[in-house]
């Protein structure tokens, strides 16, 4: 029953390690599922922690027809881990929901701004002098990038940045990045899964721009050279940009995601790791099978009670 409560904080301190090793599309797939089904194991596990106590008040055994006396012989959940497991279950439910007002209000402003823009395909350009491009959710979607990051860029350097933007859009990655923080907000300790998911999908995006303009030093370079012109703005929730806002950090020392990401790119493309992707597969199907033997052995041991009295 604990398992499930414990493997999310050996997920959530190899999540880095394992995007940087694995195919940025991979890692995606790989962390978002990660981190939707810990979430939902951590959750069955608080449950049946929380239910585990309870089946020990004489009220419960009373309306549930079983054995006390089993119960207690049997399982010795606390009343003060149940009442904990039982709290810790409304604040991530109250989470859980903050989380979703918050993502559907983004994504449905997104929507409604991406319908209002009109543009010759799904490139609009807009005026200013902050330097920013980023991909616009909606239907269809919509690529806003800054007529003076334009004019920064020369013609290699700009297609670098639409094909980029243009992986967003077609990989639907604000879907993922959407699953990940709400998985996260049930669970804080996988907010470091949902963070990586973050940066994988813009790794997939610079892979995907990689081979769109045969460069990975041309699109290394435009990362760079946007990062550098990049001044922090009030993007949308839902959007998803070549850099987001406040990643100005170019210290390698630092190892924020716009050095690590040109550190790939300079590098050789990257691999499939079937076992890699193999173990971090088993670790998160052994957490749902434990959170699925625990509530096998809860309902058994209530059976056990019911037969005893």
């Amino acid at each position: 029953m604990y398992l499930p409560l414990l493997i999310p904080v050996l997920a959530a301190a190899t999540a880095r390690p394992l995007a940087e090793r694995l195919d940025p599309r991979e890692a995606t797939w790989l962390l978002t599922a990660a981190t939707v089904i810990l979430a939902a194991c951590s959750t069955v596990a608080l449950a049946l922690l929380a239910a585990s106590a309870a089946a020990r008040v004489p009220v419960m055994a009373s309306l549930g027809h079983y054995s006390q006396n089993v119960v207690h012989r049997s399982d010795h959940t606390s009343a003060v881990t149940g009442a904990v497991a039982a709290v810790v279950l409304i604040v991530a439910a109250v989470g859980v929901a903050v989380a979703v007002r918050h993502r559907a209000r983004a994504l449905a402003e997104s929507y409604r701004r991406a319908a209002r823009l009109h543009d010759d395909g799904t490139v609009v350009v807009v005026r200013g002098a902050a330097a920013e491009a980023y991909a616009l959710p909606g239907w269809p979607g919509r690529i806003v990038v800054s007529g003076s990051l334009l004019e920064a860029l020369d013609e290699p350097g700009r297609a670098a940045l639409l094909a980029h933007e243009r992986a967003h859009l077609a990989g639907r990655h604000h879907l993922f990045t959407t699953l990940a923080h709400l998985a996260a907000a049930a669970n804080p300790i996988l907010v470091p899964l949902a963070r990586t998911v973050d940066y994988t999908v813009e790794r997939w995006a610079d892979e995907h721009a990689a081979r769109v303009t045969g460069d990975r030093r041309l699109v290394a370079l435009t990362i760079g050279r946007v990062a550098m012109m990049a001044t922090p703005a009030r993007w949308p929730a839902a959007s998803l940009g070549m850099v987001r806002a406040g990643t100005r950090r170019v210290s390698v020392a630092w190892a924020g995601p716009v050095p690590r990401r040109v550190a790939a790119l300079l590098g050789p493309p990257p691999r499939s790791r079937i076992l890699l992707m193999g173990l971090a597969v088993l670790i998160v199907a052994l957490t749902g099978a434990c959170a699925l033997q625990a509530a096998r052995d809860l309902h058994a041991l209530l059976e056990l009670a019911r037969a005893g009295r």
